[in-house]
């Protein structure tokens, strides 16, 4: 499959050819007319990763940090992690850590974690089988997720259903179609009318075929891991020294809060980091629930579960890459619901990634909201969780675009908003023009006190590229909104649902690697796919 690619290594946003393999005609906003489809969709910014080109928010002092730091190594020192998996123990027993047998504790030796998180690399690329959609993790390069892990969605005509194959399949067709969206986060949405035997074939071949951004694998057992891994192979069309040379799938890993990690997660970092895939290391720990209510006493604790789990990858495979995963917010004390988009949450994203930058690893946070419905709830609670991971310096932007309901269900409208929103993220992280031209000395003389600018030159040559034009923004005087119809953000953001959708057009795979890879997942069906307890 022949593929072009420009590679932009400099501070304007990197614009890959097009997944096609076409170089693009579409100029800046990469929008697309439409006229023999349907309605002309909305310009969207070119795909494409963005910089962190403003200054990290430091919410405390380096010696703060450090002081998180040296916390966090006591309570391993002291309390350590209960491992469920007796080969997780046995290897960290083999790399000096003392384990208890009776109770699957292990305690860490502080020298053991430093020197371990040392090893994990700082930046990485992750592989698609569309060259054009490779992605940097790292450094200052930030890449937007969709929503992941649903259990419930809003389907196109705005009921709320519990997950399923034509739910996950909408919500993969529109995070195909949005530029800003880099990365698939998971299932969008549980397909629960698959059986869990074979929803991760089944699912990951739904991922591969109606997309080609980058793959993500639940760690959920060996056979799985095993699986998911053998079919990105197959679809980027290389051999196994490939894969292990060249990251192409990762997964996610949550620690069970307090201090515990589960056997099924255990596994996967096992064949992951044995096979040079990286894993994002996320503790999920809600402040005054599975964790201390203070908010450093929280951190200290993600702090801990975090390093843990790296620790761990770099004692089975040093050099594994890894992601350091902040995920802290808060508990309404009132009710014991999840709470997101607080600031308490927008601190301590800010804060993981001074820790991240603490270790040089990069860091992942999520754009996460706890609003029922797309309203004003939605939408400042997202805009409060995207100020606090991106200023916090986020490489890894989890649950980036159709997050609500605190991640109990995923929302086609709200991805339309939060995609919306990553574009502003990203127009506003573009540098400023400062020269001869943008001063426009020339013009504004001719201008003169009391004139306009709209007829110059200088206006008329940028006018159509100078300022962001919003997906879903209504900036219409009032006389001209009402005769309209009064539409309101939700209604636009629905219109465009549909419209994306009707638009969509499948990424292409190559023949021989899409035949092989149908025949792979048609053989691991047959034969059962993983066994089960129901």
């Amino acid at each position: 499959m022949s593929l072009a690619v420009t590679d932009t290594q400099n501070d304007s946003v990197e614009q890959p050819a097009s997944p096609s393999g076409e170089a693009r005609s579409e100029g800046r906003r990469g929008g697309r007319a439409r006229s023999d489809r349907g309605p002309r969709l909305p310009e969207q910014l070119p795909w494409g990763q963005p910089r962190m080109r403003l200054n990290h928010t430091e919410v405390i002092s380096a010696d703060e940090v450090e002081a998180i730091h040296e916390a966090s190594l006591t309570i391993l020192e002291r309390i350590g992690m209960e491992f469920f998996c007796p080969e997780a123990r046995s290897i960290m027993r083999e790399a000096g850590a003392t384990v208890d047998e009776s109770n699957g504790r292990v305690r860490f030796d502080r020298e053991l974690v430093v020197s371990s998180v040392a090893k994990a690399p700082s930046e990485f690329t992750l592989h698609s089988y569309n060259p054009a959609r490779n992605i940097h993790v790292g450094g200052r390069w930030i890449a937007y997720g969709t929503v992941g892990s649903a259990p419930h969605y809003i389907d196109r005509q705005g009921v709320r259903r519990t997950g399923d194959r034509e739910g996950f399949r909408d919500l993969l067709k529109l995070g195909q179609m949005l530029n800003t969206v880099h990365f698939i986060g998971g299932y969008p949405v549980e397909p629960i009318d698959l059986h869990h035997s074979v929803r991760h074939l089944l699912a990951a071949h739904d991922v591969l075929t109606h997309t080609d951004k980058q793959l993500h694998c639940y760690s959920l057992g060996r056979q799985r891991n095993r699986d998911v891994l053998e079919m990105a192979r197959i679809a980027r069309g290389i051999d196994e020294a490939t894969l292990l040379r060249e990251p192409s799938v990762f997964t996610v890993v949550n620690s069970n809060s307090p201090l515990r990690l589960d056997t099924p997660m255990s596994q996967g970092m096992i064949e992951f980091a044995r096979h040079n895939q990286p894993v994002v290391m996320t503790p999920f720990t809600l402040a005054g629930a599975m964790a201390p209510i203070t908010l450093a006493g929280a951190l200290a604790q993600q702090n801990a579960e975090a390093l843990a789990g790296i620790t761990f990858l770099q004692c089975i495979q040093p050099g594994t890459p890894v992601v350091y995963g902040g995920f802290t917010s808060n508990v309404d004390m009132q009710s014991g619901a999840p709470a997101f988009g607080t600031p308490e949450y927008v601190r301590t994203a800010m804060i993981g990634g001074q820790l991240a930058r603490r270790y040089a690893i990069p860091y992942r946070s999520s754009n996460v909201n706890a609003a029922n419905a797309v309203d004003a709830q939605a939408a400042y609670e997202s805009v409060f969780s995207l100020w606090g991971c991106v200023m916090g310096g986020v490489n890894f932007m989890m649950h980036g675009a159709g997050w609500m309901e605190g991640g109990l269900h995923a929302s086609l409208e709200k991805m339309i908003l939060d995609a919306d929103l990553l574009q502003m993220v990203t127009q506003m992280l573009e540098p400023v023009v400062v020269d001869h031209d943008s001063f426009a000395i020339d013009t504004i003389e001719s201008v003169g006190p009391g004139g306009h600018f709209f007829g110059t030159q200088h206006t008329q040559d940028r006018f159509r590229t100078a300022f962001y034009r919003p997906l879903i923004s209504d900036w219409r005087n009032y006389e001209s909104w009402q005769e309209a119809g009064g539409p309101q953000a939700p209604d636009k953001a629905k219109l465009l649902v549909q419209r994306f959708l009707d638009a969509y057009e499948p990424p292409a795979m190559d023949a021989a690697a899409r035949e092989e890879l149908d025949a792979f997942v048609a053989r691991r069906v047959a034969e059962g796919g993983v066994a089960t307890d129901y």
